[in-house]
């Protein structure tokens, strides 16, 4: 959504001028106190659903209530000490800074030169019994969530408590984080300075529109492309 003014412009006056006919959220691997920060840098709009930390937290506006049954249902096996005692003594892997570490989530900074792969590292939570969720973003930034959390899982659970169906949701993803938001039977888009390899699987995805736009341009060619607001 970031990265060209102008069309960030253009996205939130779409946003206040239809805000009567939609929910507007936004899913972040940023903690609250950060997604709150660049929502006041740049003026965007309190959004109505707030999912952050890579989807263990959930909020509601305007007072920002957390959803505790959220909350509850993802703590499910999670044991962040083991995880950390294990994870930590693999090379490549040094912890992010603790701004970036909450609860639910442990983030580190991956080094593709020395790390091992993913494939391997789901084989060690594998073995080890591990009940955790682990993403790799932008090729550098390795987060562990619990199993049962995840943007995709967060949005899901908001769709079901608010019965909204899926294909009258429009997601929208720019790493390996929000894959899951996309598959299914939501309305995704990728948006141009986003077509990145931890994407590109979506290819052939029904329903992933891969725009021409970048930034938040892409996101409203991606509104008209599924004519959202007449379906």
């Amino acid at each position: 959504m970031l990265g060209d003014n102008e069309g960030l412009a253009q996205f939130v006056n779409l946003i206040r001028e239809k805000r009567k006919k939609l929910l507007f959220g936004i899913a972040t691997g940023r903690r609250l106190d950060s997604a709150l920060a660049i929502f006041k840098k740049y003026r965007i709009p309190m959004p109505d659903i707030l999912i952050t930390s890579f989807g263990t937290e959930i909020y509601y506006a305007p007072q920002l209530i957390a959803d505790i049954a959220w909350t509850y249902h993802i703590d499910h096996l999670w044991t962040p000490q083991v995880l950390r005692r294990i994870i930590g003594k693999l090379p490549g892997l040094t912890l992010q800074a603790k701004s970036e570490q909450s609860r639910y989530k442990l983030s580190y900074h991956y080094d593709s030169n020395s790390a091992p792969t993913m494939e391997e590292i789901l084989t060690l939570l594998r073995q080890q019994e591990l009940s955790a969720n682990c993403t790799l973003s932008s090729g550098q930034f390795l987060d562990f969530v619990p199993a049962r959390a995840s943007k995709g899982q967060a949005l899901r659970y908001i769709a079901q408590q608010w019965h909204i169906p899926l294909e009258r949701i429009l997601a929208t993803g720019g790493s390996g984080a929000g894959e899951d938001m996309l598959r299914g039977n939501t309305l995704g888009v990728v948006v141009a300075n986003r077509h990145c390899e931890e994407l590109s699987i979506l290819g052939d995805t029904e329903h992933v529109y891969f725009a021409e736009g970048s930034h938040a341009w892409g996101i409203l060619e991606a509104i008209e492309h599924y004519d959202f607001f007449n379906r």
